[in-house]
């Protein structure tokens, strides 16, 4: 299937109107409830949830949504391998403490490979945006989209190491052990792969628990970025099964000469 301009737009468009009705919100009391797995959920994750599955009904190419707010509603791709793979506030945590670092991610995914990425964070009013076909850019504000690209490593200079605020652990500090003289920069969310992308940050090493919805959008703008997204093996990271809704530990790495699975072995 050939991605356009207009679809990519067309979705980002909705990102951002997802991200309006989560900042109404955010901007005064909010009730906060508990999942079965014992998660946060705000009445932002919700509202934007309702918007971004109406709006994604409406468009010419229809497909079936999996979204975390609604995981019981989705019966499995279409005939084409295709699905919509949304996260409608991903970083919840973050949200309730008001850092500014939650996003919206929207991904199409096909043949468990996303194919199309938009990635919008409403407090920074920062977007990313790519497609196969398209690129992968950044949006600040009201500025012109930027192309981006991913960072090959210099040798002899520090690692840029993206990290989480909420979920750090002994295995990534005995991965920078491992790497040597390193950069923690700290990011909630989706974030962290974007930091990637654009040639922030040389690695994301998320060695711990993540879902489907959480990577699909932001993997898509590491790759069009000239990047990688793999499991500790070195295998792409996949959105075949959506059975299985948790994602192995996975990098996310720029350009380097590293055998990154040799770490892990």
């Amino acid at each position: 299937m050939i991605i356009t301009q207009e679809l990519l737009n067309q979705v980002d468009s909705l990102a951002r109107k997802a991200g309006a009705a989560i900042m109404e919100i955010y901007g005064r009391d909010f009730s906060i409830e508990q999942k079965e797995d014992k998660s946060p959920l705000t009445e932002a994750d919700a509202a934007a949830h309702q918007i971004i599955a109406d709006g994604l009904a409406k468009l010419e190419l229809k497909a079936p949504i999996l979204s975390e707010e609604d995981t019981a509603g989705f019966a499995g791709t279409d005939e084409h391998g295709r699905y919509w793979l949304v996260d409608p506030l991903d970083g919840t945590k973050e949200f309730i403490k008001r850092n500014g670092e939650f996003t919206v991610n929207i991904a199409l995914v096909e043949h468990g490979k996303p194919v199309l990425g938009v990635v919008y964070a409403p407090a920074l009013d920062v977007g990313y945006t790519a497609a196969q076909g398209i690129g992968a850019f950044k949006t600040e504000g009201q500025n012109t989209p930027m192309a981006i690209q991913v960072a090959a490593y210099q040798a002899g200079t520090p690692w840029r190491v993206v990290g989480s605020r909420s979920h750090a652990g002994d295995s990534l500090l005995q991965l920078l052990e491992k790497l040597g003289e390193n950069e923690l920069v700290a990011m909630g969310s989706s974030l962290k792969l974007c930091l990637v992308a654009e040639g922030a940050a040389d690695v994301y090493p998320r060695l711990g628990p993540t879902s489907l919805w959480d990577t699909g959008a932001a993997q898509c703008v590491v790759e069009q970025a000239g990047g990688t997204v793999v499991q500790l093996n070195g295998e792409p990271l996949s959105y075949t099964n959506t059975q299985e809704v948790l994602n192995p530990f996975f990098l996310v790495l720029g350009k380097s000469d590293v055998n990154w699975p040799a770490l892990f072995a």
